[in-house]
């Protein structure tokens, strides 16, 4: 990486073992790793805190199932963008048998009926939804989409865990 790479792309984990702080998810016997290890990825709300790595552990779910990745930020992207990435994930969807993931951060962002354009592609099994939020998902979220995801909550990351990430940097 370059010189002027930011120091948070430097440290990103590219594995579970890497993430720090999330072990009830990504640990030996978190609930994620054990989705991935049995290849049942559902569709999931990742709830938590600015910098807690819902992104991030979006994309290592994506890279440890080999589905293939859209992203999209709801501060950007409207219906047009969803369906658009939806009718692409149905074509990819008939070559590798795999539903492709949808990622969509800050999700709490979407009015309904934005998240409501979701709910026929989730229910087809058309894409495995990743949807990032800060915001509580009970109410930010519209409830038949919930119902269909399941919502992991991300935790700060602790004294010890921001010492621990300190550590590594001074070695990277």
């Amino acid at each position: 990486m370059s010189s002027n790479t930011p120091l948070a792309e430097i440290l990103r984990p590219k594995t579970l073992d890497e993430v720090l702080g999330q072990e009830h998810l990504t640990g030996k016997n978190g609930t994620i790793r054990k989705m991935l290890e049995n290849d049942t990825l559902n569709s999931l709300i990742l709830w938590g805190p600015p910098g807690t790595g819902k992104t991030t552990l979006a994309e290592i779910v994506s890279e440890k199932s080999g589905r293939k990745f859209y992203k999209l930020s709801a501060v950007s992207s409207g219906v047009k963008d969803v369906r658009d990435v939806i009718e692409e994930a149905k074509k990819q969807n008939l070559f590798s048998g795999k539903s492709p993931i949808l990622f969509i951060d800050e999700i709490h962002r979407f009015n309904k009926s934005q998240q409501d354009s979701l709910l026929h592609a989730v229910e087809k099994g058309w894409i495995v939804l990743i949807g990032a939020t800060t915001e509580n998902p009970s109410f930010e979220v519209v409830s038949a989409l919930l119902s269909r995801s399941q919502v992991y909550v991300l935790k700060s990351l602790s004294y010890e865990k921001l010492a621990e990430l300190a550590e590594l940097s001074l070695t990277k």
